[in-house]
């Protein structure tokens, strides 16, 4: 099913229209993108060192009065702890979101959608490193994890970054943007026939107006003089 910018279209089995309206496309965002991901990659990959380097085999450190604790921890499954016992699953799921988020540039006219995506691809990136650099193995690796606040799971900055990147997609596409710079707008079905009756009755109004001004009778030339 295509569709054109600008014009609405009907969804089978919706009670919506899709109003698309069309923006310039401008130029490509991947610069957007990769310098996120870059920044994000260099930040997780700085503390990880630090970490390792400083806070192994140490007690937390306590930061805001127990609030927040910093400690070391090797994290073999997903961000925040999840699936502990799928480390090779997880590390190929990575790099085919890695490939697919390269893929999508090709495409993205988007800011907001780049830095979503910087999020996502240098949150990837900087887990899937570990899992491939870090013990006991290639793409079974220990994601190093040092972040741990009350009652939640420790996680590190790369956890953040995708996490944050998550609810911003979420936020992004509630609001219609898409990636190629446009933005699609919902109308309800009810709404928009209103909308069209309502134009349809002031057009009848206006023309039933103008009708009435008009004579009964044409105005034609002064009848001759007996």
């Amino acid at each position: 099913m295509q569709t054109t910018r600008g014009t609405p279209l009907s969804l089978p089995g919706e009670d919506h229209h899709v109003r698309v309206q069309a923006r310039p496309p401008g130029r490509r965002r991947v610069g957007v993108l990769l310098t996120v991901a870059a920044i994000v990659l260099a930040l997780d990959a700085i503390s990880k060192i630090l970490v390792v380097a400083k806070l192994s085999d140490r007690p937390p450190v306590r930061l805001l009065g127990g609030l927040l604790k910093l400690e070391e921890t090797r994290n073999p499954g997903a961000a925040f702890s999840i699936g502990t016992g799928s480390t090779v699953i997880f590390a190929v799921v990575a790099v085919v979101v890695i490939a697919v988020i390269l893929r999508t540039a090709r495409r993205l006219f988007s800011g907001p959608w780049a830095i979503v995506l910087g999020l996502l691809l240098g949150g990837a990136t900087g887990n899937l490193i570990d899992r491939l650099a870090r013990s006991p193995g290639v793409l079974r690796g220990y994601v190093v994890d040092w972040i741990r606040l009350p009652h939640f799971a420790v996680f590190n900055l790369a956890d953040s970054a995708i996490t944050i990147g998550g609810v911003l997609a979420v936020l992004l596409a509630l609001n219609g943007r898409q990636l190629d710079g446009t933005i699609a707008r919902l109308t309800s079905h009810r709404h928009a026939l209103t909308a069209e009756s309502n134009a349809s009755t002031a057009s009848i109004e206006s023309h039933e107006s103008n009708a009435s001004d008009q004579p009964d009778h044409p105005v034609g030339p002064a009848d001759p003089v007996a």
